[in-house]
């Protein structure tokens, strides 16, 4: 796969927050690792291993949104976006920004105050590890939706004026030397 290029400075904090959950990842999968060995190796299970690799989980899970939204790898229906002529395209691009960012309005203006009560008491899991999950975790979900917002607006500036991509479906099938680009000629790659 190849990256989308970084246009702007929301484009680089998503792929900052991309590069921090893929090590994030890694954590999770040491964290586990590290979970089977002492509960199945030593008989010593850990208290904090599995609250810790949720807690990491659920970064990973909102920092990859924002990542998506970033590659412009979101869903779209293509058949339907392909046929229409260049103006209507447009207007669904705007349409669709205008989603995001009323959704974005609302999770803010309906999650503020629980997050806030949740950050400023330090709200924790109730387990015997008592990580602070809730406390961090809403916070974080407003802040990423802000930032989600920001990317799709980002988008559509960005590719306002661009050509549009020709998408074929049989390029999933086809080896990656032999793929469309973007106006839709087969690419001469290497074999």
């Amino acid at each position: 796969m190849q990256e989308h290029e970084v246009t702007g400075w929301v484009d680089r904090l998503n792929f900052w927050f991309s590069r921090v959950s893929m090590w994030l990842v890694a954590a999770i999968i040491g964290i586990m690792a590290y979970e089977v060995v002492m509960r199945y190796v030593f008989e010593r299970p850990t208290l904090w291993a599995n609250e810790l690799s949720l807690w990491l989980a659920g970064m990973v899970y909102l920092f990859a949104g924002l990542y998506a939204m970033q590659q412009r790898s979101h869903i779209r229906i293509f058949i339907l976006y392909d046929v229409a002529p260049r103006w209507l395209r447009k207007f669904f691009d705007v349409i669709s920004t205008l989603c995001i960012v009323i959704f974005a309005v609302a999770v803010v203006y309906g999650g503020y105050g629980e997050a806030k009560a949740k950050l400023l008491r330090w709200e924790t899991f109730g387990t015997a590890f008592d990580p602070p999950i809730p406390a961090t975790m809403k916070p974080l979900v407003l802040v990423v939706v802000i930032v989600l917002a920001l990317q799709a607006i980002s988008n559509l500036i960005y590719d306002w004026h661009k050509e549009p991509e020709v998408h074929d479906p049989a390029d999933e099938y086809l080896p990656p030397e032999a793929r469309r680009d973007g106006t839709g000629a087969i690419e001469k790659g290497e074999a």
